[in-house]
């Protein structure tokens, strides 16, 4: 149609150079293509190259509605229109203790307000949200399913369960987290650069379920840890399954973390399993005291911690390069 080609280039002429035009235009107002998310993704092609990507231009606004991104939809963008991936929301309230039409609770799984099956998905200055209310019980911003996943620019607003990543490789640049309890969780392997983590609420900033085989899970660089109260106390994580990964590295620690670092699940038998271990933390107070961390833990040593790097985490047997 030529009003969307009329649209596309006149998107593509504001956008910085390494974004691509526009091929299909999301707003809440009516002046785009679509007036919801959902609709422009059901839309894109199915199973498009790495030469020919979709993307998907979300207008500023908020987008109250469920999202699904189908298995078939790979190299598929969304990027948010704004200048702050604040201006451009999708947000729902789901929460595993609601009821479903059989009457019994939904649970955690159902809960995602954005679920992405797809492969080589990106997202960019866009803010997922699950709005349900602190304490109401497990409620999902996103659930990851997909492989080779990107998040630049992005926030993540919740308080239990926020991201969860199932499985795949995902990588997030200078993204904004926002939860309390177990609120990166998952099996999946993700690389967190440049993040800022902010903790609501005493708990646990993460809940790796990292398969034995998988040598990474989650790994923090160069990040920062925030609190959102000076009575806030968190621990850095608690393993899920036994053989949780989780790893950070230099990265800025308040004094709301707590001295002992990680916490066992109550299950001493996961001591001898989890991975997890740091690097050149920093920070005032216990947050960053290494020598108050649990014995079982490990601070790993300046060329063990070199050798974690973006490339060797989420390559794969493909040699992914996000």
């Amino acid at each position: 149609m030529m009003t969307s080609a009329i649209l596309a280039i006149l998107l593509s002429t504001t956008a910085p150079v390494s974004q691509p035009a526009a091929a299909a235009v999301v707003a809440a107002d009516g002046s785009g293509e679509f007036k919801t998310v959902q609709e422009a993704v059901n839309a894109a092609p199915q199973l498009t190259s790495r030469d020919r990507p979709w993307t998907i231009l979300i207008k500023p606004g908020t987008y109250r509605e469920l999202v699904y991104i189908q298995r078939e939809k790979r190299y598929l963008t969304l990027r948010g229109g704004g200048a702050d991936p604040s201006e451009t929301v999708i947000t729902y309230d789901l929460h595993a203790n609601m009821p479903g039409l059989d009457g019994q609770k939904i649970g955690t799984f159902r809960t995602p307000t954005v679920y992405i099956d797809a492969d080589d998905f990106a997202c960019e200055n866009l803010t997922f949200e699950n709005a349900a209310k602190p304490r109401t019980g497990q409620a999902l911003a996103i659930r990851i399913d997909g492989d080779r996943v990107r998040f630049r620019r992005c926030r993540f607003l919740g308080w239990q369960d926020t991201i969860l990543g199932n499985r795949g490789r995902h990588h997030f640049d200078d993204c904004y987290i926002a939860g309390a309890v177990d609120f990166i969780f998952g099996g999946a392997t993700q690389w967190y650069e440049n993040c800022h983590i902010h903790c609501l609420g005493g708990g646990y900033i993460t809940a790796a379920s990292t398969r034995e085989d998988i040598a990474y899970g989650f790994v923090f660089n160069h990040c920062r840890i925030t609190a959102e109260s000076a009575d806030v106390r968190t621990y850095l994580g608690r393993p899920w399954r036994a053989f949780a990964s989780t790893t950070f590295l230099n990265t800025e620690m308040p004094a709301a973390v707590r001295g002992a670092g990680w916490h066992n699940w109550d299950k001493p038998e996961r001591e001898q399993t989890a991975r997890y271990a740091e690097f050149n933390s920093r920070g005032a107070g216990a947050g960053a005291a290494p020598d108050q961390r649990v014995a079982w833990s490990r601070q790993l040593r300046a060329d063990e911690a070199k050798a974690i790097t973006k490339e060797a985490v989420l390559a794969g047997s493909d040699g992914w390069k996000p």
